[in-house]
């Protein structure tokens, strides 16, 4: 009786069944885990609002919660992870929110959920002349006012139009001009730390009422700005000290390299 010998081909037919049902195997603990886990529920919700740099929140953790809550018709903790969709939470409710910038939503190895929040940096609280108020963000988007803090910015009051979407596509118009304004403000270290309220006039001219001292600050139109704001630093650090706080009551930089004072 002669003794038979496996081939190379008979090695590598054998070779592949093996790796094909080990990764059938594998497919299958796999699809057994996915599965266990769709079926599996939220433990906990865990909610993080990062603070704008006043250390102020506009929106709270319980605000974020609640909104999950409506949007999904039941409370979050013990629903079926498989239940849950993490994109549309992300893009279609919590950045939805006026007050929220960015979400990001994901599920940990214990079935926590968690919620990162990023709020909308508001820049100005605006009064306009019908008496409504809200804020623009950084990004001049409307935003509304909030029932749990008031964040510490710029009040502008006076001649403002009623806010329109599409007001910065405008050539001329006062709420334009107010928005890059106020962003110009808040970018000079000196001007965002002086400033406490603008109001627009009639004829579209920014008068700033410091946080320190009674003098009213006549900036003029939306030009040159950036001069108007060095004249006005230098006033104050090299004029005021010597005359005093309280001498004048309007400091004039309409005109071009003077700032004229009255008393």
């Amino acid at each position: 009786m002669k003794t038979k010998f496996l081939g190379p081909t008979t090695d590598k037919m054998l070779t592949r069944m093996l790796w094909l049902v080990g990764g059938l195997f594998m497919g299958m603990i796999i699809i057994s885990a996915v599965s266990q886990k769709r079926e599996s529920v939220i433990e906990d919700i865990v909610v993080h609002v990062e603070m704008l740099p006043d250390s102020s929140r506009l929106i709270t953790e319980k605000d974020v919660i609640t909104t999950l809550t409506r949007s999904q018709g039941r409370t979050l903790e013990g629903m079926p992870i498989g239940a849950l969709d993490l994109e549309r939470m992300e893009e279609r409710v919590l950045e939805k929110d006026p007050f929220i910038s960015d979400a990001d939503v994901y599920l940990d190895a214990r079935n926590k959920l968690h919620v990162d929040i990023r709020q909308r940096e508001p820049l100005l609280r605006i009064i306009d002349a019908n008496g409504k108020t809200y804020y623009i963000d950084n990004h001049g988007k409307h935003m509304p006012t909030s029932v749990n803090f008031t964040a510490r910015v710029p009040i502008a009051t006076g001649y403002i139009p009623p806010f329109t979407p599409e007001y910065l596509n405008k050539k001329n118009h006062t709420l334009k001009s107010l928005f890059y304004f106020a962003k110009k403000v808040h970018e000079n270290k000196f001007m965002n730390a002086l400033t406490e309220q603008i109001f627009v006039t009639k004829k579209r001219e920014f008068i700033i009422i410091p946080k320190l001292g009674k003098q009213k600050i006549l900036m003029g139109r939306y030009e040159d700005i950036e001069d108007k704001f060095e004249r006005l630093k230098i006033f104050y650090t090299e004029g005021l000290p010597y005359e005093g706080w309280q001498k004048y009551k309007t400091i004039d930089l309409k005109y071009e390299g003077q700032v004229v004072c009255k008393k």
